[in-house]
């Protein structure tokens, strides 16, 4: 089961609602909404996703709002879509993927890292 399937089925069942009792209140397909918490139905577009959400009882701007959204993005193998919109994150995202893959970052590109953690 993918992060985001645990994530769903969790707030799903903090509601108290069985799979088959929440899928008929909001009128969903059970079968895929199984598939989607067992992670073998990759997670929506961002509108489907909204609504879920709501479903879900997240509250917009909410920690747990941010981090269902960001479990759909990386489970789909996307970037987030308010990061994609900021071009400055956007433009920071190189120096990102080579630390995660390990490389290293060019010292200019860590100073001023550095320079803006600092807020200097």
């Amino acid at each position: 089961m993918g992060q985001f399937g645990e994530f769903f089925k969790q707030r799903r069942l903090a509601l108290g609602a069985s799979l088959r009792q929440f899928c008929l209140e909001h009128g969903l397909d059970p079968g895929n909404i199984s598939k989607l918490e067992r992670g073998r139905l990759a997670p929506p577009q961002h509108d489907k996703l909204e609504e879920y959400a709501r479903l879900l009882g997240l509250q917009e701007g909410s920690d747990d709002w941010y981090r269902f959204f960001d479990l759909a993005a990386a489970e789909a193998g996307r970037i987030p879509r308010d990061i994609m919109s900021d071009a400055e994150a956007v433009g920071k995202l190189p120096i990102l993927f080579r630390t995660l893959r390990g490389e290293k970052i060019p010292d200019e590109q860590l100073d001023e890292i550095v320079r803006k953690v600092k807020g200097a």
